[in-house]
């Protein structure tokens, strides 16, 4: 297996990982386009056997000059259990820490996974109300759950905020 960053021929691979979670609520679903406008914040993680395929997807989306999101991190079950998820999840902090970002949100159902990985749940702000009154700006979903917007709410029913400072 590699890790590896997306390339625009994986985005089909990456909308059939999410799918199903998609499906079951726990991941949201997106319009092709979007994917393809986001591909530069991909990773997969790629089974090299005798017919290569996608395990695993994940996005890191920066949102403000210190902060970055976690994105649409989806595994294959039939990897589950294998470390893909958290092999994946350490490449997209590599790339945070490369691009000079100081913490990490998400917002998942998957607390203990992301607990091992040193995020803590969040309450509240999370940053300067200075810096809030821009980030309200963005017409972003993630940055709207981020910020806890009542406009999504019925959209992250369930899920939890959390954080992780590098």
């Amino acid at each position: 297996m590699i890790i590896r960053r997306a390339r625009t021929s994986d985005i089909r691979g990456i909308r059939e990982l999410v799918r199903p979670h998609a499906e079951s609520r726990v991941l949201v679903s997106k319009d092709a386009v979007t994917y393809y406008e986001s591909v530069q914040q991909f990773r997969v993680a790629e089974d090299l056997g005798s017919e290569p395929r996608l395990l695993a997807c994940g996005a890191l989306h920066v949102m403000w000059e210190d902060l970055a999101e976690i994105r649409t991190l989806a595994v294959d079950p039939s990897a589950k259990g294998r470390g893909v998820g958290s092999d994946l999840l350490e490449a997209l902090l590599a790339d945070a820490r490369d691009l000079g970002v100081e913490r990490v949100f998400c917002l998942t159902f998957e607390v203990d996974f992301f607990a091992r990985h040193g995020f803590e749940v969040i309450e509240g702000q999370a940053v300067e109300p200075e810096v809030y009154a821009e980030l309200v700006r963005s017409y972003d979903e993630g940055v709207a759950e981020f910020l806890d917007l009542e406009r999504v709410k019925p959209n992250t029913l369930g899920n939890t905020r959390m954080l992780l400072t590098l």
